[in-house]
């Protein structure tokens, strides 16, 4: 595959909920090696376009296509096992087991086929020297005997992304990884999803324009569930009509644009999405 090639694409893909259209049309293409971002007011349809990509929900026309193989009809579990893997808005980790422990379950998963939890402890201790060398390009490799729980919230979404890297994708899709983060959070989770990228494709829902503009190669800005416009920062920011969806007027200096979206999704950022 040459690397301009879409590594991940999406032709017509729709999705209907009884009668209400979340997704419309969506055609995507998501380059090899880039990181993408998909923007767009809340309620533009990014969670259910994440959801039908990892196949958590079925679409109702369109097609998915993962290094040029149609994916459209397979399980989550399948489409995870050939390199596309998700993380979620929220942290989704073991609480009661340590940091390296549920990073050892995410390599147990990729290397086995499935998690095995019958298997002794001492077998499950060979794979402690890549779960410490994943808690390394996340930064926690001090805490690896700590409770999960324990952990506060930022170092929870860098523990996700250490679990995420144990699967070992091609391609991870982030829900919102800066989502409710103080500042120093989103800065450091920020530089982790730069420093785990390389090598990697990434495509990430991102409120944070900040955040986006720092790291994004391309953005998708969706609008009701179509897809509005997409470029660059550069040319999303200059766009007139992103300003009016998220502000819902066309009367805005084009110099004040890329403020003016900035702000708008910062203020929504906490806000939950509606599917």
């Amino acid at each position: 595959m040459h690397p301009n090639e879409p590594i991940l694409e999406t032709k017509g893909l729709t999705k209907a909920f009884h009668g209400f259209t979340a997704v419309a049309g969506v055609d995507l293409r998501v380059r090899r090696g880039d990181i993408h971002a998909l923007i767009g007011p809340n309620g533009a349809g990014k969670t259910t376009c994440f959801n039908l990509l990892t196949r958590f929900i079925a679409p109702s026309a369109g097609a998915i296509l993962f290094k040029g193989r149609d994916i459209t009809g397979l399980p989550p579990a399948r489409v995870a096992r050939r390199g596309l893997v998700r993380s979620f808005q929220i942290s989704a980790v073991f609480p009661d087991l340590t940091v390296l422990e549920n990073v050892r379950i995410g390599l147990q998963r990729a290397s086995t086929g499935h998690y095995c939890f019958w298997r002794s402890a001492r077998s499950l201790r060979a794979l402690d020297g890549r779960a410490r060398e994943h808690l390394e390009q996340v930064g926690l490799q001090d805490m690896a005997h700590a409770r999960a729980a324990s952990l506060p919230y930022g170092r929870k979404r860098a523990l996700e992304l250490a679990t995420t890297l144990a699967m070992d994708p091609e391609v991870m899709l982030l829900d919102e990884p800066t989502q409710g983060m103080g500042h120093e959070d989103i800065q450091r989770v920020t530089d982790l999803i730069k420093t785990v990228s390389t090598g990697r494709t990434v495509l990430m829902v991102e409120h944070n324009m900040a955040v986006v503009s720092r790291i994004a190669d391309r953005i998708t800005v969706l609008q009701r569930g179509s897809v509005l416009a997409e470029g660059d920062y550069a040319s999303i920011a200059a766009n007139p009509d992103v300003v009016a969806a998220y502000m819902g007027s066309t009367d805005v200096d084009s110099t004040d644009v890329g403020s003016t979206v900035a702000d708008s999704a910062d203020a929504g950022a906490g806000a939950k999405e509606a599917r």
